[in-house]
């Protein structure tokens, strides 16, 4: 066996001699008849996936002031939108009270939390 039938064999792709002898099957059968003959399609060929028919992905830029302002950023974590959080101009005290908080959100929905620059994050659902 070569490398190439175990490559085909690997991604179930048909050899080329019995893909032509069976067009050359069907030609032979399509001139004997007035019907026209239609190559049967195998349904573990058809492995074809939209790309454009995935889920819209939302993504909220978030500035708090103050830690009152977590509730509707876990409200947007718990809809699965990703949160941009900027916390440039929040204090250092409510900073950090809110990156524990939201460490939480995200934890229990199976999110990520990841820091993208200085005082900015990113929290995924």
């Amino acid at each position: 066996m070569s490398l190439m039938d175990s490559i085909r064999r690997l991604f179930d792709y048909p050899e080329e001699d019995e893909y032509e002898e069976e067009e050359e099957f069907l030609s032979r059968e399509g001139s004997s008849s007035d019907s026209t003959a239609v190559p049967e399609q195998s349904s573990r060929r058809n492995k074809v996936v939209n790309i454009h028919a995935t889920t819209q992905l939302a993504v909220v830029l978030v500035k708090p002031e103050r830690f009152d302002d977590a509730r509707s950023i876990a409200d947007h974590l718990n809809a699965k939108r990703t949160v941009v959080l900027n916390l440039e101009q929040t204090s250092k005290d409510i900073s950090r009270r809110l990156i524990d908080f939201l460490s939480g959100v995200a934890y229990a929905n199976n999110g990520q939390i990841q820091r993208v620059a200085n005082s900015t994050y990113i929290i995924t659902p």
